[in-house]
């Protein structure tokens, strides 16, 4: 029952941190957002949602299997580094649609796939598996980036 209680608990800590930033991205793809330029790649509006969420739910496991593993500093690592990118990915949000800072939401950007990078690099020496179930995370943020990049060149 511990166990499980863990891993509620490492699900919801991405999924609420998401949460929280997807009301600030729901106000300002509903507004502003609606009357830019966006270059003819960018998915429809409904696809971000379903895409983050799944996203947050392999995030949730993959801190699941870390915490599971035995104590040493590489997991204290592993753990800060996991802190540090969703925080900045929570920031990302803010940054983007709360106060249309393009271009600074375009270098924070780069410093979420950095330490998403990073993150999987550390949490492949614990746990392959927790590091590969991060794969469609960055490469999704490496979509995003682009995708922010081409927004606010052509704004």
């Amino acid at each position: 029952m511990k166990t499980a209680i863990k891993l509620i608990l490492c699900i919801l800590i991405p999924l609420s941190i998401g949460a929280i930033g997807g009301i600030t991205t729901a106000s300002g793809v509903n507004d502003w957002y609606l009357t830019i330029q966006k270059p003819s790649f960018n998915p429809p509006n409904y696809l971000f949602g379903p895409v983050w969420t799944f996203l947050y739910l392999l995030m949730g496991i993959s801190l699941f299997m870390i915490i599971q593993s035995p104590k040493s500093t590489l997991r204290k690592n592993a753990i800060i580094i996991f802190i540090i990118q969703l925080f900045l990915n929570f920031l990302w949000s803010f940054l983007f649609f709360k106060y249309q800072l393009l271009g600074l939401a375009f270098i924070e950007i780069i410093l979420i796939w950095i330490s998403i990078f990073s993150m999987i690099l550390i949490f492949r020496k614990i746990n392959k598996t927790a590091a590969y179930l991060q794969l469609p995370y960055i490469l999704w943020v490496s979509f995003a980036t682009v995708l922010n990049g081409a927004i606010w060149y052509i704004n």
